[in-house]
């Protein structure tokens, strides 16, 4: 059950996050096997009954894929299991004991071709007079707070319907298993279960920040064939979703029109080709058909040409200052004001924009927008509506070179009838211990990601 609805999440058995006891300061450890159970993780420290309860018998393992290829409810709860007991007990090598190739191919081909098949913006409607929307924001590779939020929020339940905002992957040690577990969900309730892509879910940002090197380390010589399906599976994700014609939810934000123009035609020619109109220099927001129109089938949204629109979406973030603008700090995407997410909301009947794509860490560094430490925060009230930045990943990142840790909350919104434009915030502590890991990426030296990219490595 849901707690009260003018309050955040606080029942006496959510677990409390506190600080990591020592080791904040020493380099990575290795991602090898033979330091696995030796390593410190520079996670929190309290305990968590609910958790420790379900990783006390070993599961069966491996999974087997179902006979009748029909992913149930008790297959994913039992994939969830195992995935839960083995980030406890195994070294990452091993990872194809719980869940082979033969398995993984089945299950990501499967959401492949479900996700592939949605829009760039999928429309949510359709709900009964006791249903719900539960929307989640970053949750970065944060296994055992995923499963938290999933029981949290009622995932069993028969009226509700989730909507990810993407960043599934990177920074996290469990990435591989809460990319693969909501797929799991996915396929098995696809029109209760929606997946948005993030920025993470990138070829170049799944390089920097841990996944790819998470995928090749817990598969071995199949690994590069695993992160390759994985990389075409996020070329699937959708873009965006609108929810009960009233809210609007991506992983960045608003997006520019991209200003075309039809170039001259031969006589007898049916063909026109459309090019980009070198006088427009002004930025104006774009609209949901030019966000239908897009290609989000690239490893890496472009920062140049045609195709901007999938970049500002996912890469994008709010600001105080009216207008939009280029977003130099991260090098692509745009920042967007007040008057921009009043028109949008206006333009399309809407009273909520939900994006996510800020943590603590980025947080601090933006003036005139609040913190992160509830897990979201209201960044824009206006005549129409509201813009909220949501952060699904507590005490994050998991991996912290710094001597003091954010001890940030998570959060999930809930999302009641009749309009579905109310927002309930559950705001959630981590879940204490966290299993002994590794980082996959070394988070000392890796740059933050809200600074400028090195544009020059993206493909599109």
């Amino acid at each position: 059950m849901f707690p009260p609805s003018d309050s955040r999440n606080t029942d006496p058995t959510t677990p409390a996050a506190v600080t990591a006891d020592a080791n904040l300061n020493a380099p990575p450890p290795s991602s090898s096997d033979e330091d696995f159970f030796s390593s410190v993780s520079v996670a929190s420290s309290s305990s968590s009954e609910d958790t420790q309860s379900h990783t006390q018998t070993p599961p069966q393992t491996p999974i087997s894929w179902p006979t009748d290829s029909v992913v149930t409810q008790a297959w994913v709860i039992s994939l969830m299991e195992a995935f839960d007991w083995g980030s406890r007990n195994l070294p990452p090598s091993e990872f194809p004991s719980i869940f082979s190739v033969q398995v993984f191919d089945k299950l990501v081909l499967s959401a492949s071709k479900i996700l592939h098949k949605e829009p760039n913006c999928v429309r949510i409607d359709g709900f009964g007079t006791d249903s719900s929307v539960v929307v989640v924001g970053d949750v970065h590779g944060q296994l055992h707070d995923v499963i938290f939020l999933l029981r949290d929020a009622g995932f069993t339940t028969d009226n509700r319907v989730f909507v990810f905002n993407g960043d599934y992957v990177d920074r996290g040690a469990w990435g591989l298993e809460t990319f693969l577990l909501l797929l799991a969900w996915k396929v098995s309730m696809p029109h209760r279960v929606y997946l948005l892509r993030g920025n993470h879910e990138s070829k170049y940002c799944t390089s920097v920040y841990g996944f790819e090197k998470e995928v090749l380390t817990k598969y071995g010589d199949k690994g590069k064939h695993v992160y390759r399906k994985c990389l075409g599976c996020f070329e699937g994700l959708p873009l965006a979703s609108i929810i009960a014609g009233r809210v609007y939810t991506a992983h960045g934000g608003l997006f520019r029109c991209v200003a075309t123009t039809p170039s001259k035609r031969s006589k007898g020619k049916k063909t026109r080709k459309v090019i980009l109109n070198p006088e427009s220099s002004s930025l104006v927001l774009g609209s949901l058909e030019e966000l239908s129109r897009a290609r989000r089938t690239v490893l890496d949204p472009p920062w140049e040409g045609l195709n901007l629109i999938p970049g500002d979406v996912l890469w994008s973030d709010p600001s105080m200052s009216p207008g939009l603008s280029p977003n130099k700090e991260r090098g692509i995407g745009l920042l967007w004001g007040p008057d921009c997410t009043e028109e949008f909301l206006k333009k399309y009947n809407l009273k909520l924009i939900i994006r996510s794509h800020e943590g603590p860490d980025a947080r601090e560094k933006r003036s005139g927008l609040g913190g992160m430490d509830e897990g979201y925060t209201i960044d824009h009230v206006v005549e129409s509506g509201k813009l909220i930045t949501l952060f699904s990943a507590p005490d994050y990142p998991q991996f912290q070179a710094t001597e003091e840790r954010f001890k940030n909350k998570g959060a999930y919104i809930v999302l009641n009838p009749p309009n579905f434009d109310a927002p309930v915030f559950h705001s959630f502590e981590a879940i204490t211990p966290r299993p002994k890991a590794n980082p996959f990426y070394d988070f000392e030296d890796v740059l933050d990601s809200d600074e400028e990219l090195d544009l020059a490595s993206m493909v599109s």
